[in-house]
């Protein structure tokens, strides 16, 4: 990128972030003001018991994060860009002085998004750009509660705010699969505790419900990434490849339409993404999110408790990215996303 162009993102980056900052009141202004609707009210006292539980029982930082409450006039906060080679699963990554290397580009203007987009995929890129309902800033501010969730089911809100404080609890850079997958092993484990804390037996089959869901939804894509990859890798020529990936992305339509039908009684939650034509930078981050889970889960099994948990995540974080990723019984491939960790059989080191 250019000098100029590399100062005009960070500006925007900032002026985002600040002004967010600014439209931020304490939850007590809110539930204490007259004209905020009783609605809004309720969601910010159960942000509240989610905050104690997070702080309480799952060790997550006792900050200011999640004390306050802004309102926007968009519905996501901010909108990532997501770009990968026309014949790979292999997510382009942007550098950054604080966040590291990562396989996202943020804008806080949709159409801002949007043109950085068109020009990635001038340059041959599939891309994919996608709203964001909230992130973290690594505990460098306070992150507020916003609009873009606060109307998310209880399950979903809790889940949420889990998964950002985890990311100010361990960061390790220029590892976006090993953060977020510790991020959503803790969102996980957390708001099945919370959940069983509250005694509340339909939210609890609700968010059953909505976790089968997902986890039908993610085994649909892990399938269509395994014959993604293996067209990818095969010798056939690039136009042959070409249109293998058209006929996979057809099929993976198909058998979404058939899930629906046949299992989730006409569901339609995931309809969005699949609105937009699908290109490898839908895929390209699924893994990020969810291949270490399992690890994660094992090692939560191992530690003794929380603290210890979190102990040994940091000693992981310390480690060389291809160290810890051995650890977790996901050796680095040499080249490419071949070989994900729920492929591999690597031996992990004692943690």
């Amino acid at each position: 990128m250019g000098g100029c162009s590399s100062v005009s993102y960070y500006a925007q980056a900032a002026h985002g972030q600040f002004s967010l900052l600014a439209q931020a009141r304490p939850l007590d202004d809110w539930i204490g003001d007259p004209a905020a609707k009783p609605a809004l009210k309720a969601k910010l006292e159960t942000v509240r018991e989610i905050r104690r539980f997070a702080v309480a029982e799952l060790g997550l930082p006792d900050n200011g994060s999640y004390k306050t409450y802004a309102q926007l006039d968009r519905p996501y906060v901010l909108w990532n860009v997501v770009a990968a080679p026309e014949l790979s699963l292999k997510a382009h990554q942007w550098c950054f002085p604080v966040a590291g290397c990562v396989d996202y580009r943020g804008y806080y203007s949709q159409q801002a998004a949007q043109q950085y987009g068109e020009q990635l995929q001038r340059q041959g890129y599939d891309v994919q750009v996608v709203g964001v309902p909230a992130y973290s800033t690594l505990g460098w501010f306070n992150d507020p509660v916003i609009s873009t969730f606060i109307n998310y089911p209880d399950g979903e809100l809790a889940r949420l705010i889990f998964h950002e404080l985890a990311h100010q609890t361990v960061y390790a850079r220029d590892d976006t699969p090993f953060n977020e997958g510790f991020a959503v092993a803790v969102e996980e484990i957390g708001v099945r505790r919370w959940l069983s804390a509250r005694h509340d037996d339909a939210m609890i089959e609700a968010y059953r419900r909505f976790d089968a869901r997902k986890q039908d939804f993610l085994a649909l894509l892990d399938t269509y990434r395994d014959k993604l990859e293996a067209n990818y890798d095969s010798d056939a020529g690039d136009a042959d490849k070409r249109a293998r990936k058209q006929e996979i992305f057809d099929q993976m339509r198909a058998d979404y339409a058939r899930l629906k039908a046949e299992r989730w009684n006409g569901y339609a939650g995931y309809d969005r993404w699949f609105a937009m034509p699908l290109s490898n930078a839908h895929l390209a981050l699924v893994g990020a999110y969810h291949d270490l889970v399992p690890a994660f889960k094992e090692l939560f099994a191992r530690s003794d408790g929380f603290p210890d948990f979190y102990a040994r995540v940091r000693q992981l974080a310390q480690m060389d990215k291809a160290a810890r990723h051995a650890a977790l019984g996901d050796p680095l491939p040499d080249a490419g996303p071949k070989g994900r960790g729920k492929d591999r059989k690597a031996e992990r080191a004692p943690l």
